[in-house]
């Protein structure tokens, strides 16, 4: 018999005579549910607080965080207020690499209108990203000619995350969890420097044209910023 049935049967009112030892049998397997209960309760507590996202403090745009650049200098992103921008994390000897090529004409068709890639390159998938900054700047410059601003080799998971990453996947969730799955993973940020989209490896730059046309469009006081 359930738990709940049982205790239905109990409050249901009766005229019948209980015996006392009935009574006290009752009053025990009562004490014990409850204590049933309450471990329950507190495990699904713990449980929750163990497994819920983690939040970025006060951080409430992207504008709240400094970053290193390709060069090693520290850039506020602030620097891109009202600006849509689109931030991927990269790598030079993966599979999705030639999404560089995808990204750079994102950057060229829309930079004069208020819009941004970021590339941040990562080593945690794979290590299909060891060479160092310099590295790094002079491959995608020789073969993609890469232009849009690129930056300090960082973590995207794990507890040497970068700060920034942390909070665009506390964000926009992904599917079946929150980290960041490989290489080419992409936020789309609003001008208020909100994440709004977030897109996995697979998805194309140029599939991206609709939902950067949409967020171009949707002006803020700033809107004109210029780089």
């Amino acid at each position: 018999m359930s738990c709940v049935v049982f205790f239905r049967m109990l409050s249901k009112r009766t005229s019948c005579v209980v015996p006392a030892e009935s009574i006290l049998a009752v009053r025990t397997v009562s004490s014990k549910a409850r204590a049933v209960s309450c471990a329950f309760l507190n495990l699904a507590r713990c449980y929750t607080k163990s497994t819920a996202p983690p939040r970025s403090g006060q951080m409430a745009t992207i504008y709240d965080f400094t970053v290193k650049n390709i060069d090693g200098n520290d850039v506020s992103l602030k620097k891109y207020e009202g600006r849509v921008c689109l931030i991927v994390n990269v790598a030079s000897k993966c599979g999705f690499t030639q999404q560089y090529v995808g990204l750079q004409k994102l950057h060229e068709k829309y930079f004069s209108r208020g819009f941004s890639v970021l590339g941040f390159p990562c080593n945690q998938f794979g290590s299909q990203e060891p060479a160092s900054e310099e590295e790094i700047k002079k491959f995608t410059a020789l073969k993609y000619n890469v232009t849009f601003d690129l930056f300090k080799k960082v973590d995207v998971n794990g507890d040497l995350a970068s700060p920034l990453w942390s909070f665009l996947k506390s964000e926009q969730h992904g599917f079946l969890g929150d980290n960041i799955k490989w290489n080419f993973t992409k936020f789309l940020v609003d001008r208020q420097g909100k994440p709004v989209k977030r897109y996995g490896s697979t998805t194309e730059p140029d599939s991206l044209v609709s939902d950067i046309e949409e967020y171009l469009q949707k002006a803020t006081h700033n809107s004109q910023a210029k780089l």
